[in-house]
């Protein structure tokens, strides 16, 4: 019994020494500054920390289509939002990929988190300033350019309460047309279900990568265009 009773205290140690780590390490993050470069260490962290949670949360990730992801060029990922947990998941499924998600200002605000993303070159984009929100779209072309990371955005601009999928802000698309990259086209299920499963039943959730858009096809293709493809291809993988 004793020696269960170390094991025990052991991990107990061990997990108290990871949070700890956590958030040392997000305090010494600033807030001020806009990351342009992917942290190992950070990401790391964001990854591991999305893994247990996950894992403790009961989520039963079941993917499709990946194969037809690029694993030898950056891309932009675009899809439906339907649940806060929409880029956890798909950041965790494309671990290895270094994806970093356009998302609200007030996810950056959120305790340890909110910090960690911000060093891992998430950016925050502010939608009610039509210069402030181009911005964001050149920084993120040129992250690509640089091949510091992948990025990810929901074209909706906003999570959809009913599942249908809202009307597409067009502009978005203009990052893979700047950065000369693949859009990667994700259809997502189930994720809007995770909260109310939590803790008594487990939550399956699908993530299906239905279409990808190459750099060539998309120079041809105004953002209008590309943006009715992609819809087209969602409204299709969701039978909408």
């Amino acid at each position: 019994m004793k020696t269960v009773g170390y094991i025990l205290l052991c991990i107990l140690a061990l997990i108290a020494a990871y949070f700890l780590i956590c958030i040392f390490s997000a305090l010494l993050v600033n807030t001020k500054k806009n990351y342009t470069k992917d942290s190992a260490f950070y990401r790391f962290l964001l990854d591991s920390a999305t893994a247990v949670g996950m894992r403790l949360a009961r989520v039963h990730i079941h993917v499709s289509g990946i194969d037809k992801v690029p694993d030898n060029s950056r891309f932009l990922v675009v899809g439906n939002h339907i649940s806060k947990f929409d880029p956890i998941i798909t950041w965790l499924v494309l671990k290895g990929r270094h994806l970093a998600f356009i998302s609200k200002p007030e996810n950056f605000n959120v305790p340890i988190f909110g910090r960690i993303i911000r060093k891992c070159g998430f950016m925050p984009i502010d939608r009610e300033n039509a210069r402030s929100a181009i911005e964001t779209v050149n920084s993120a072309a040129e992250k690509l350019r640089s091949d510091e990371f992948s990025v990810g955005v929901y074209p909706e601009g906003t999570r959809s309460m009913s599942g249908e999928l809202l009307p597409f802000h067009d502009g978005i698309f203009m990052i893979a047309k700047k950065a000369n990259v693949p859009t990667v086209v994700l259809a997502v299920r189930g994720t809007e279900k995770i909260k109310d499963n939590y803790p008594l039943r487990r939550s399956d959730v699908y993530l299906d990568f239905v279409d990808v858009i190459d750099a060539d096809t998309s120079k041809g293709m105004r953002t209008s265009q590309i943006s009715a493809r992609v819809y087209d291809d969602l409204c299709a993988a969701l039978g909408k």
